[in-house]
């Protein structure tokens, strides 16, 4: 996988309690938890500097899949000197055969925001990212919180952005509580105030690992991210026609910190505009 120029491995634990963790997957490749648990260690090992870790709430009690998610992130720290790139925070949600009151460890939305706000505290560098399982109202919440990445238009089923899948052959692997289009989601996150940003200059220019964490950590990142969220903004404006966005980009170029990086971010921003593509710094 390092070899073919993957980004960050993701893989979720679903639940660090083993007794639980066993019992859910008594057969198969998944079935051994020590195994499963290493898999980060071995990734990085493996040359694979940037992974990205999670659990699925609601299949134990919050507080321990809670704890085990902030020592695995220490774990990372103190053996690689990297801790998690993305932490996902997916809860139990009810799917097609499957009932979310089934299961009584299932957490509340108050209790799903408090942890999004201490993982926030506790991984202050980490990008947190949430799904479409959650509502929009509840996806507006935390985004107030600490989540920095969500999806719009997603589908979960079985080769789904080729084609649209009939309800009675339905393979979604869960049920899509926010259905509004990549469209509505961006005009939605403007409203907001937030902006919108389709970045992947970190991975294609190999700013990955400790040295994506020493730019974190010192705060320089916002030398990279700003621009380069405006930049990839200006791009989906201009191949959509947003006006909205037009003017947050105006506006949050001015809050770029180096006057430099402002200046080359500002004369990108034009060349974007006059159809020239794949900016970034």
């Amino acid at each position: 996988m390092k070899e073919a120029g993957i980004g960050t491995y993701i893989l979720f634990q679903e639940t660090y309690h083993k007794e639980n963790y066993e019992a859910l997957h008594p057969t198969g490749p998944k079935s051994n938890y020590a195994y499963h648990t290493e898999a980060m260690d071995r990734a990085m090992e493996g040359g694979i500097d940037d992974v990205g870790v999670g659990v699925l709430f609601g299949l134990n009690t919050y507080r321990y899949d809670f704890t085990g998610l902030l020592m695995h992130a220490e774990h990372l720290e103190a053996r690689f000197g990297v801790g998690p790139h993305t932490i996902s925070v997916p809860r139990i949600c009810s799917a097609d055969d499957i009932d979310a009151g089934d299961f009584p460890n299932a957490i509340s939305d108050e209790i799903f925001s408090k942890i999004v706000a201490v993982i926030r505290i506790a991984v202050p560098y980490t990008g947190m990212i949430i799904s479409t399982r959650e509502s929009q109202e509840s996806r507006k919440k935390v985004l107030e919180l600490g989540i920095s990445q969500i999806s719009g238009g997603s589908r979960t089923s079985v080769g789904g952005y080729a084609e649209r899948e009939l309800p009675e052959n339905n393979s979604a692997q869960f049920d899509v509580s926010d259905t509004r289009t990549l469209d509505e989601v961006v005009n939605w996150l403007l409203d907001l105030g937030h902006i919108p940003s389709f970045c992947t200059a970190c991975y294609r220019e190999g700013r990955t690992g400790d040295r994506f964490m020493s730019l974190v950590k010192s705060g320089q990142i916002a030398n990279c991210c700003a621009p380069n969220a405006l930049m990839t903004l200006k791009e989906y404006l201009e191949d959509y026609t947003r006006k909205k966005g037009l003017k947050l980009i105006e506006k949050e170029t001015e809050h770029i910190p180096n006057p430099k990086i402002r200046e080359i971010a500002i004369r990108n921003l034009k060349a974007i505009a006059e159809g020239k593509r794949d900016f970034r710094l």
